[in-house]
């Protein structure tokens, strides 16, 4: 009984805070595409925006995917929250499409999905007459969607790489109500010897959710006995985020190199608990390393979600707190194995801590190993 009312609770609540958002504010509109793919990156604080170069870079910055060194690369990921009640799955794929020295472009996809699934439907488990009936609790999901087309390409400019992302979110709540977004994002990285730098601009074409609500006449019902408002159908707007970035990219030596990364993110869509405000943006910064030892240990750290807030029993008071991560990274072979843990001390209102992914290298086939075997062949017989 418990379990099932923690998660009736949790789907009450997340039902209620998209009707909120749907109806009042534009305010964290599609807040799920602002968690972040990789643990590499979740072990950097996020901080990856000027540096990302691999197959990551079609959601961190479209720009990065023109320093893909490989024709083909493929990453998964996943993390779940709240004792694997709610998962978040990210599947990409990079693909060098042109690699001569006179034009360099890169093709990316990235799916991503957070979900809660077998949510108890409690809609009809009082009847009209005050009794209980458990057997008209039924399940449902709520989800949110995103997949992601990326394109890449250096640009005449000597050391610039642009990019750009075409977007399209899906975010289903059961039977109930569902909406369909478009949008666009545009990236750009500049390198200038061991430093680097990227500009993020996130919903650069502001991002539409329309959402329709399927609601049958006895849930509207429940919805009236229970003193809640009746969604209705209407338009989400998601406003530009703006993410700058530089990166300090050093090899010590032959074996063990170092990327440093400051980032901030600016977003235009009200007032938040972020570290600076402005009358125009509101800007979060975070920060990164990564040791890198012989392109086969890695290790990382960095400090993210800086919140300034107004304390519980004491109104006039600020108080702050901040997110430390930290991860660690293996490469054989074809293989790089990342995990990430996100919320040291619990300090955080993140919910998950633990973070696995991993990442597959397609190297192009040497024609000459074809023809190593071949003469071997012909020596042998």
């Amino acid at each position: 009984m418990s379990f099932l009312f923690k998660k009736s609770v949790l789907s009450l609540l997340l039902c209620g805070i998209t009707f909120f958002s749907i109806a009042q504010t534009p305010k964290y509109s599609n807040e799920f595409l602002t968690i972040g793919v990789s643990a590499r990156a979740h072990g950097m604080a996020n901080a990856v925006v000027a540096h990302i170069g691999d197959v990551h870079a079609g959601f961190w910055n479209p720009a990065g995917l023109t320093e893909l060194d490989l024709p083909f690369q493929v990453s998964a990921m996943h993390a779940e929250w709240f004792a694997g009640i709610a998962k978040y799955d990210y599947l990409g794929i990079a693909k060098k499409i042109n690699a001569n020295r006179y034009k360099e472009s890169t093709f990316g996809f990235s799916l991503i999905r957070l979900g809660i699934d077998n949510i108890p439907n409690t809609f009809f488990l009082v009847s009209p007459d005050g009794s209980v009936n458990y057997d008209n609790v039924s399940e449902f999901s709520a989800a949110d969607y995103a997949l992601l087309f990326s394109y890449a390409q250096k640009s005449p400019i000597s050391k610039v790489a642009l990019g750009g992302n075409a977007k399209v979110i899906r975010r289903v709540i059961g039977s109930f109500g569902n909406a369909w977004g478009f949008g666009i994002d545009l990236g750009t990285q500049y390198k200038s010897g061991d430093w680097r730098f990227g500009i993020m601009a996130r919903d650069i074409s502001f991002t539409f959710n329309g959402w329709k609500f399927n609601l049958t006449d006895e849930e509207k019902d429940v919805f009236l006995r229970t003193g809640n408002i009746i969604p209705t159908s209407t338009l989400e707007i998601t406003t530009p985020r703006f993410i700058l970035g530089g990166a300090y990219v050093k090899e010590i030596n032959n074996k063990l190199s170092l990327i440093a990364e400051l980032d901030l993110d600016l977003t235009t869509d009200g007032e938040r608990n972020v570290l600076l405000n402005t009358s125009l943006f509101e800007i979060d910064p975070h920060a990164g390393f990564e040791v890198n030892y012989n392109d086969l240990l890695f290790l990382r750290g960095g400090i993210g979600n800086i919140q300034r807030a107004r304390d519980d029993l004491d109104p006039d008071k600020i108080v702050y707190s901040l997110q430390p991560n930290m991860g660690i990274g293996i490469h054989v072979g074809k293989f790089t194995i990342d995990y990430a843990f996100t919320d040291l001390g619990n300090v955080s209102q993140v919910l998950f801590s633990h973070i696995f992914s991993v990442k597959i290298d397609f190297k192009k086939k040497d024609p000459r190993e074809d023809l190593l075997k071949g003469n071997s062949g012909k020596f042998r017989n």
